[in-house]
């Protein structure tokens, strides 16, 4: 008798501490935060700008006006004030325009009023499959035809890989000059991500020549390439300077479910595969879903997923009730997405322009106070958001 009373004390016990350690499994973040659907603030109108775009995939506010935009399948232009498209700009890089690939960014030198510098992400074929390079040129206008000239290539991502998935490729200058490239893991589970000796799953960061910075985490490290800045990323597509600390912040596809929000610093590691809230898109784990001390968990996820893709913060006091938002599109969510911010946590989901149907591919605000839209189809446009009647920038 007096052993069974003991057994079921100990079952009670065991159901108990059990129970607590299931409650003490830390919350996935973002689960806990609001998501509403929203309509668009009073007085805000949405036009288009540019239109029969081919799947358009970067954009770049150009400082006299108008913009460049990137084609995945291979196309760079110019837009005018008026939102008239050039002919494709000659003397782009050959690009590998299968799946996932392209010509993808685009972004302008820190000093491009003096310099004409002009930097593009593609998917670049060659010798083991293909992989993300980054090509610099000089944008020109000659008997009216634009041109990228001088072009060379300043990072290739190494090693190519067999695949034509998941090349990441946003970039950013950062304050001091220096430019982040993310890189998508190439579809690859052969913990590319977490090797050091790859580039698959990693942001870099490069001189705007292509050198490696003198103070770049992994420089010097046996065995590590001395581009990488952080690791352990699937696949972002987006990324922006926080205006106020000048840190990288990048959002990344996962699988089904998984997607990150995620301050990309030095040196760090955020897990992929090994760690994620995403599962196999035929169902079943990956890896583990809490990181452990070593691994930096995201800021915010999203569960299911909503393969975000282009990254901005909204500092303007043009339309207030977004003034200092972070803003990414959807791709699969078919949404632009408005992350209400604390610091550095998310406290508040909308999601706007759900009734249009359109994959976001990237977002970018303009001088005064307008968001930029890319819509990824292939009549893809320009979409501008602003406060009052439709106007030219």
């Amino acid at each position: 008798m007096k052993r069974r009373v003991w057994c079921m004390a100990w079952s009670v016990a065991a159901f108990i501490a059990g129970t607590l350690a299931v409650q003490a499994q830390p919350a996935r973040p973002g689960s806990d935060v609001p998501m509403t659907k929203a309509a668009l603030p009073t007085g805000v109108t949405l036009s288009a700008w540019g239109e029969d775009l081919e799947h358009p995939w970067g954009l770049a506010l150009l400082p006299q006006g108008g913009a460049l935009v990137t084609e995945r399948p291979g196309r760079l232009r110019v837009v005018s004030r008026q939102g008239e498209l050039s002919a494709p700009v000659a003397g782009t890089p050959k690009v590998d325009a299968r799946g996932q690939g392209g010509l993808l960014d685009v972004a302008l030198h820190p000093d491009f009023e003096r310099n004409g510098l002009v930097y593009l992400t593609y998917s670049e074929a060659g010798p083991g499959g293909n992989s993300t390079a980054v090509a610099r040129g000089r944008l020109v206008q000659e008997n009216g035809q634009w041109r990228f000239a001088d072009s060379r290539v300043v990072f290739r991502q190494a090693p190519k890989h067999s695949s034509t998935l998941h090349f990441g490729s946003r970039l950013v200058f950062a304050r001091d000059g220096k430019l982040f490239v993310t890189l998508g893991d190439r579809y690859s589970r052969r913990n590319d991500a977490q090797a050091l000796d790859t580039h698959h799953g990693k942001v870099v960061r490069i001189e705007d020549d292509g050198a490696v910075p003198a103070d770049n985490p992994f420089r010097g490290r046996q065995g590590a390439l001395p581009e990488t800045w952080s690791l352990g990323h699937r696949n972002s597509q987006g990324a922006a300077l926080h205006p106020s600390t000048g840190e990288l912040w990048m959002v990344e596809h996962g699988p089904r479910g998984g997607d990150e929000l995620n301050i990309a610093r030095a040196g760090k590691n955020y897990g992929w595969p090994r760690y994620t809230y995403g599962e196999e898109y035929s169902g079943g784990k990956i890896g583990e879903e809490a990181s452990p001390p070593g691994f930096d968990p995201p800021l915010h996820s999203w569960v299911p997923s909503v393969s975000p893709s282009g990254l901005a913060f909204y500092t303007s006091q043009a339309i207030p009730q977004w003034t200092g938002s972070l803003f990414t599109g959807a791709l699969s969510g078919q949404a632009l997405v408005r992350l209400q911010l604390d610091g550095e946590k998310v406290v508040r989901e909308e999601r706007l322009l759900t009734d249009m149907g359109r994959r976001i591919r990237d977002v970018e605000v303009g001088p005064e106070g307008e968001l930029y839209l890319l819509t990824d189809a292939r009549q893809g446009q320009i979409l501008v958001l602003r406060r009052g009647n439709p106007a030219p920038r």
